[in-house]
């Protein structure tokens, strides 16, 4: 008879980690979790928060919280996974002693945000603002007499 326990398991990835990289990490480690038999997978972004100290050269780090129920079988491959993986910089599981009530979430999609292009300035414009703008200082300088 297997027990089903909670688990709080807390990450750090990288700073330099783009978010779609964050996500991608997010998933592999889901997924991971969910094909060592994992029943109820949640993550969380935290976000980037200054590290109390240095670790591998970096004073930043991406922080991710996750819950997962399982029978603790799945904590040794995971950490072994993420202790040979060059983007998480740390990593704590911790077994609940309480079961802690969590609902099972998707990782966010990546938005594109796409800015709108620069306006083109041609020649003939820039001559006629510069033109422009110096029949306008003009105006404006008080003449003494």
């Amino acid at each position: 008879m297997t027990t089903t326990n909670t688990y709080e398991l807390m990450f750090i990835l990288r700073p330099d980690l783009s978010q779609e990289q964050v996500n991608q990490q997010m998933r592999k480690y889901r997924d991971l979790l969910k094909d060592l038999g994992a029943e109820k997978v949640s993550m969380e972004v935290w976000g980037k928060r200054r590290l109390a100290y240095e670790i591998q050269r970096f004073q930043e780090g991406v922080y991710i919280l996750s819950y997962f129920t399982g029978d603790g079988s799945q904590v040794a491959p995971l950490e072994k996974n993420m202790r040979l993986s060059e983007e998480v910089i740390r990593y704590l599981t911790m077994k609940q002693d309480k079961n802690i009530e969590f609902e099972e979430n998707d990782i966010p999609e990546v938005e594109e945000t796409v800015a709108p292009p620069a306006p083109v300035v041609t020649n003939e414009e820039s001559s006629e603002t510069q033109e422009e703008a110096t029949a306008t200082e003009e105006e404006e300088t008080p003449v003494e007499a």
